[in-house]
C-alpha cells in the first residue's frame, strides 16, 4: 500500500513551532524555583517546540527536518523568548492555548504516522511513531529538566488523545481512506478527545493490583 505523507502547508507547521515555543515559555515560568535564565527558556521553547518531531526523524531514520530547515529554529526560538515576555498576558489565555496545543498535537501525530506508513512502516509502528511526533516534545521537555515523565503520570489523557487520533488514521488509511482526510479526521479526533478530557476531567485509574496481599501471620515468639 503506498501512503503519501499527510502534508499542510508550511506556515501552518510554523504556526505550530511558533505555539511550542510559547508553550515552553510558560512552562518555563511555571517552574521558577529552578531559576531558569534566559538561554534556558530558548532551550525549552526549541525542545517543546520541535522535540516531536525530531525524535520522529530519528525513529525513521531520516534527516530532521527540523534542522534542515532553518525556519523551524526560528520562530520556535522567536516564539519561547516573546512568551517569555508576554507570560503575564498568555497566562490569562490558558483555554486558547490548551485548543490550538490539541490541534498541534493533532497535526503531528498525523504528519509522523503518515510518514512511517509512507517509509513502510508496518500499522503498530507507525501508531508508535504518529504518537511520538505528538508528545515527544512534552517528554524531552521532562526529561531535560529532570521532571518526571507527564504523560506517564495521572493526567488529563493527553497520550491517550494523541494515539487515539493517530489510530483512526492508520484504521482509515488501512482502507483506503486517501491521507488528505484520514489526516483531517486524525487531527479532529485527538482535538476532541483533549478538550473532553480537560474539560471533564477524565483520567486514567491509579495502578492497583487485583488482590490485596494477605496480611502476613505474626511469627510465633
Amino acid at each position: 500500500m503506498n501512503v503519501a505523507p499527510f502534508q499542510v502547508s508550511l506556515w501552518v507547521e510554523l504556526l505550530a513551532a511558533g505555539l511550542g515555543g510559547l508553550q515552553g515559555a510558560l512552562f518555563a515560568a511555571e517552574h521558577r524555583n529552578r531559576r531558569i535564565d534566559v538561554l534556558g527558556v530558548l532551550v525549552i521553547g526549541l525542545v517543546v517546540a520541535l522535540g516531536g518531531s525530531l525524535l520522529r526523524d530519528i525513529v525513521l531514520d531520516q534527516p530532521p527536518v527540523v534542522i534542515w530547515m532553518n525556519w523551524y529554529l526560528v520562530v520556535a526560538g522567536g516564539s519561547a523568548i516573546l512568551g517569555m515576555i508576554l507570560q503575564h498576558l498568555l497566562a490569562h489565555a490558558g483555554w486558547v492555548i490548551t485548543v490550538l496545543d490539541a490541534v498541534v498535537m493533532g497535526l503531528f501525530g498525523a504528519i509522523g504516522a503518515s510518514k512511517a506508513l509512507s517509509l513502510g512502516v508496518g500499522e503498530v509502528g507507525a501508531l508508535v511513531v504518529g504518537a511520538i511526533g505528538a508528545i515527544g516534545g512534552g517528554l524531552l521537555r521532562d526529561v531535560f529538566l529532570g521532571l518526571p515523565v507527564s504523560f506517564l503520570q495521572i493526567g488529563t489523557l493527553y497520550a491517550v488523545a494523541a494515539g487515539s487520533g493517530v489510530g483512526v488514521l492508520v484504521f482509515l488509511t488501512e482502507f483506503g481512506t486517501p491521507v488528505p482526510i484520514a489526516g483531517l479526521i486524525c487531527v479532529g479526533v485527538t482535538t476532541v478527545v483533549r478538550l473532553i478530557a480537560v474539560l471533564l476531567g477524565w483520567r486514567f485509574p491509579e495502578q492497583r493490583a487485583l488482590t490485596r496481599p494477605r496480611p502476613r501471620s505474626p511469627k510465633p515468639s
